[in-house]
Formats: C-alpha cells, sequence, structure tokens
C-alpha cells in the first residue's frame, strides 16, 4: 500500500526498502523542521519579552557574528567523523542545551516570569542565536547525510518526498504553543523541544541501524586516483566559495536574487513584528500569534506545491519562475506602504514566504545545474550558509534606523523610515530584474549548448 501510494504520487520506486528509506528520512525531517518551526516563533517572542523587540535587528548580526565560529566547527567536525555520527554528537550537544534553556527560561528572575525588558539579560541573545544555529547546522547537516547516501535517479523520486515531510512540519510545529496549553508563559514548551530533539537523534540512530546497506549507498566512487584527487577538491570551501561568487558572474547573480530577497523580507519581517508585539505585549500572546502565522505559512506552500506551482517553471521556464518573485514582493512593498497596518502585514508576509519555499528556491537551486563542481559544492554552501545571513543582516542594517527616527521624531520617524525602506526596496528590485534577465539568459544558453556557465 504504502508503495503504491508513494509511485502514484512520485514515480516508480524500485522496491519496498526505497520506499521505507525516503519515509523515515521524511519523518525525521518532519521533526527537524517541526521543531524548528515551533522555535521560531519562540525565538522573536521570548527575545522581544526578554530584550526588546526593537533590539531584533542587532541580534541579527550577533547570530551572523557567532554562526561562522560554529560553522567552522561543524566542517572540521565532518571532517573527522562520518556524517551520521556527526548528527549524533549536534543533536545531543542542541539537547541539552535546550534543557539548559529550559531551566533558565522558567527561572522567576532569569526567565520569562521576570517581564522586565533589558538589553543587558544575556539569555534572551543566547536563545536567539541558539534557535538561529540549529536552522542553519542540523537542515545542512541532514542534507549533507542524505545526499550521501542517495544515488540521483533515486533521489529524483525520494527527495520530493522528504520536502513534503518539511511542509508538514512547518505546519505542525508551531501549532505548540503556550496559549493553546493553558500556560502562563512559553519556558515549559523548550522541554517539549529538548525532548523532540533527542527523539531526531534516535530516530537518525534507528534509521542508520535497520536500514538495508544497499540503501545507504550514495553515488558510485570512482576510482582513479585522478577523479579522487578531483572528488577532494570539490570539498566544501567557504572562502574558496567566496572567491568563486565575486569572480564569475553567473554565481554572483545567484547570490544577488537571494539578496534582494532577504533584504527586503528582512525590512518587511521586523516592522510586522513590531507592530505584532505592539498589539501582544504579553510573550505567550505574541508567541502564538507568530506561531499561527508559522502554520499559515506551512499551508500555503504546502498548497502551493500540492496544487503545482512548480509547473510555472516547467511550461514557461526559468525567466518567468524567477520574474515573479521580484514582482510579487513589489506589490508587497507598495501595499505595506500605504496599508502597514497588522492584517496586510500578516497575509503578505505568509504569501512572502509560501511563494519563496514553494517555487523560488526550487528554481534557484536549478541555477546550479550547469555549474561546475566547484560551483555546486563550495559556492552554493557559501551563499546558503552565510549569504543568507549577511542578507539578513544588512536588511537589520537598514532596520537599526527605525528605532533611531522613532527616538528621535515619534511616529513621524517610524512614518520617515517606512518611506525611506520603501525607496529603497524599489531600487533593489528594479537591480533585481535585470539580475534575473541575466541569469535566465546564461542558463538558457547554457543547457542549450550543453555546457557549464562557469
Amino acid at each position: 500500500m504504502l508503495k503504491r501510494i508513494a509511485t502514484a504520487l512520485w514515480g516508480k520506486f524500485e522496491s519496498r526498502d526505497e520506499v521505507q528509506k525516503f519515509f523515515t528520512l521524511s519523518a525525521i525531517f518532519f521533526l527537524i523542521i517541526g521543531t524548528y518551526w515551533c522555535m521560531r516563533p519562540l525565538k522573536d517572542g521570548l527575545f522581544a519579552n526578554i530584550v526588546g523587540v526593537d533590539y531584533i535587528p542587532w541580534a541579527k548580526f550577533l547570530s551572523l557574528i557567532v554562526i561562522t565560529p560554529l560553522i567552522l566547527v561543524y566542517s572540521k567536525l565532518v571532517d573527522m567523523f562520518t556524517r551520521h555520527k556527526v548528527f549524533y554528537i549536534l543533536i545531543t550537544l542542541y539537547a541539552l542545551a535546550a534543557l539548559i534553556f529550559g531551566y533558565f527560561l522558567n527561572h522567576p528572575t532569569y526567565g520569562l516570569p521576570n517581564t522586565t525588558e533589558d538589553p543587558t539579560r544575556i539569555l534572551g541573545w543566547a536563545w536567539y542565536v541558539f534557535v538561529e544555529s540549529f536552522g542553519s547546522l542540523i537542515v545542512a547537516l541532514f542534507w549533507a547525510f542524505t545526499t550521501d547516501i542517495t544515488k540521483e535517479d533515486a533521489a529524483k523520486r525520494g527527495f520530493p518526498f522528504i520536502a513534503l515531510g518539511g511542509q508538514l512540519g512547518n505546519m505542525v510545529g508551531p501549532m505548540l504553543r503556550a496559549k493553546s496549553l493553558g500556560l502562563s508563559h512559553s519556558g515549559p514548551i523548550v522541554y517539549i523541544l529538548a525532548g523532540a530533539i533527542i527523539v531526531i537523534g534516535l530516530l537518525m540512530w534507528l534509521f542508520v541501524s535497520v536500514t538495508p546497506k544497499d540503501q545507504l549507498v550514495g553515488f558510485e566512487e570512482v576510482k582513479e586516483a585522478g577523479d579522487k584527487k578531483e572528488e577532494s577538491h570539490s570539498e566544501p570551501g567557504f572562502f574558496e566559495g567566496l572567491r568563486l561568487m565575486i569572480t564569475k558572474p553567473y554565481l554572483l547573480g545567484i547570490f544577488l536574487i537571494i539578496f534582494f530577497y532577504e533584504v527586503i523580507i528582512t525590512i518587511i519581517d521586523f516592522l510586522f513584528k513590531a507592530t505584532a508585539k505592539a498589539s501582544f505585549p504579553l510573550e505567550r500572546d505574541f508567541s502564538a500569534f507568530l506561531g499561527s502565522y508559522g502554520t499559515m505559512t506551512g499551508i500555503i506552500s504546502t498548497l502551493c506545491v500540492l496544487f503545482g506551482i512548480n509547473n510555472i517553471q516547467r511550461h514557461l521556464g526559468v525567466r518567468a519562475s524567477l520574474i515573479l518573485t521580484p514582482i510579487l514582493v513589489a506589490v508587497a512593498i507598495v501595499t505595506v506602504k500605504f496599508y502597514p497596518v497588522l492584517g496586510v502585514l500578516f497575509w503578505l508576509m505568509v504569501f512572502a514566504k509560501a511563494i519563496n519555499y514553494a517555487l523560488n528556491q526550487p528554481t534557484i537551486k536549478q541555477l546550479y545545474i550547469p555549474t561546475s563542481k566547484d560551483a555546486k559544492y563550495k559556492t552554493q554552501a557559501w551563499i546558503e550558509m552565510f549569504g543568507s545571513r549577511g542578507s539578513k543582516a544588512s536588511g537589520s542594517g537598514i532596520n537599526v534606523f527605525r528605532g533611531f527616527l522613532k527616538g528621535k521624531y515619534g511616529m513621524a520617524g517610524i512614518t520617515l523610515f517606512l518611506t525611506l525602506s520603501t525607496s529603497v526596496s524599489l531600487g533593489l528590485i528594479a537591480i533585481w530584474f535585470f539580475v534575473v534577465a541575466y541569469l535566465a539568459k546564461t542558463y538558457k544558453k547554457a543547457v542549450d549548448e550543453k555546457r557549464v556557465a562557469c
């Protein structure tokens, strides 16, 4: 039965073992994304009530600074151990950290029972960075492990199934809220998250232990020494990835479309959360509202996938898929300028995130197809781990001026910030269109001529 359902949805699987393999991986990914999306509303909700919502842009700066050495340590661990052992190590550390956070967040002096917002409360800053790092490291490690044990043809069948598990996790995770459980604050939920992280590790251990060995084999190893040498040079190297991105216009273009999206959405996102915090001053209410936003984003993005939004790319091409996102973001920016109210901001953020998850990100992944191995591994790793967070930090740099203008001019300062941020965003979108045109043209030419773009 399971195999027939999977075959109808994703194509003919080779065996029942293969179906079970991807079903288990999908379940693990469901828990990873579900845990992360439960943390994500709490990340902002707890930080806003411990430190203050106006300091969220600074938290993004701190996250970028801290994540850099963490990823270097992660890379070293990957060199020293097999990826599933690295997974066990990191999961254990995150579970222990979650238990420690649970204790302090429930503490009457250091935690959420103390409702005094103060930027010197280190707990809020540490919690924000903890959640950000979980989203970066554990998700990246899961996919690194999964691609290591999956052949190319099997990936075409199984990866959409795994991604669907992630979308379902996106929907379910934010539903775990203090308000729905009758709690006075979200501190106890962190203990539940610690338990979920432990279950993730146990499921991965069970998967590695019981999955047949023939299902844990990736691409065939090349025995020739020259090919081994080439393979060793294809290991992710972040600084080499940066060099390639700067010197290759095609790769720089990929970075820019991610940069433009993240900067603009970070500006809208901060306005959305600042407006929501003013409407929901209590932590549990604010976190519950952000949780409903996360759930709705998951629902819309899943519906987009199930109803075939990817057909835009299949029938109209990469250019149409890439150009749709800046058009929608431009509409969102103009709408925010004239209707900066919470209800409008909520739905704009839901659709902006959903379209990005369902259409924009898969299309960007496709742009890497006609590129060299160095571009696929080194530059893509740099863009996804460093470039994305750097883009959010850049958007946060703009958001910092909101607090300055608000302090100097009051409500007039917020209006001025809205005008300035709208102008900056529309300027970036104008450049975005030219970058999309270049990328689409270069991609099509490379594919038609069956050569690498860079």
